[in-house]
C-alpha cells in the first residue's frame, strides 16, 4: 500500500485547531500533493488561514517547516503502508506482505509515492537535514522489516528484510513516476516469492 494523496485540511481549519497545527496540516496536504518547491509560503499561509507574522513565528523558514512535516510521519501520522508492520491481527509473514497492499482511494488521484523520497529528490543535495531525516527513516523501516522477517522465521532475516525494502522502495518510486498503482500488485507477487523461499529454506543451507 503506497501512500496516496492526503485529504483536504478544510475540516481542520474550520475545526478551530491552533495556528501551528493548521500550518502543519497545510504542509501535509500541499507539500505532498503539489511538491515542496511548487508550494510557496504564500500558499501555505492562505491554506492555513494565518498571517505571515504568525507563520514565521512558528516556522522561521520554509525549510524548518519541511523538516517538521517529515518528522510527523515518524510520530503522529505514520505512512499507512509502513504502519501495516505494527498490526497485531496479522501474522509476521502477513504483515510483510501487507505493506504491498494495493492503493486505496480515488483512482483518479495521482500516485505520489513516499514523502521522504520525494523530499530528498526535490532537495537535490541542498537540504542536508531533510536528507538526514529521510536516511534515518529508511534505515528504521528496513530494520523493522528485518525484525519482522525474524519473527516470521526466515532463514536469513537480514537478507529478506533488505530485499523487501528494495522491492518496496522501488515500487513506490515506479508507481509515482508512472502514476501506476498496478506496480504494487506486481511488487506483492515478487515479495511473496521471496518470502516463500525464505520461510522454506534450511538455515545455513
Amino acid at each position: 500500500m503506497g501512500m496516496g494523496a492526503t485529504t483536504s485540511i478544510s475540516g481542520a481549519v474550520r475545526g478551530g485547531r491552533g495556528a501551528r497545527e493548521r500550518i502543519l496540516r497545510a504542509a501535509e496536504e500541499l507539500f505532498y500533493t503539489r511538491g515542496i518547491h511548487a508550494t510557496g509560503v504564500a500558499a501555505l499561509i492562505e491554506a492555513a488561514h494565518v498571517s505571515p507574522r504568525t507563520f514565521y513565528a512558528h516556522f522561521p523558514t520554509k525549510n524548518a517547516l519541511v523538516e517538521e512535516y517529515l518528522r510527523r510521519f515518524e510520530s503522529e501520522t505514520p505512512i499507512a503502508a509502513e504502519a501495516e508492520l505494527e498490526r497485531d491481527d496479522l501474522s509476521p509473514a502477513q504483515r510483510l506482505l501487507a505493506i504491498f497492499n494495493p492503493l486505496e482511494g480515488d483512482p483518479s488521484v495521482l500516485v505520489r509515492g513516499c514523502p521522504f523520497h520525494n523530499a530528498v529528490i526535490e532537495g537535490a543535495g541542498q537540504l542536508p537535514e531533510v536528507a538526514r531525516l529521510a536516511q534515518r527513516h529508511k534505515h528504521a523501516f528496513r530494520d523493522r522489516l528485518v525484525a519482522t522477517a525474524a519473527e516470521a522465521g526466515a532463514a536469513d532475516p537480514e537478507a529478506l528484510g533488505r530485499q523487501l525494502a528494495v522491492i518496496f522502495e522501488g515500487a513506490n518510486a515506479l508507481a509515482a513516476s508512472c502514476n501506476d498503482a498496478q506496480v504494487f500488485t506486481d511488487a506483492r507477487r515478487a515479495a511473496k516469492t521471496l518470502l516463500d523461499i525464505a520461510l522454506n529454506a534450511v538455515p545455513g543451507g
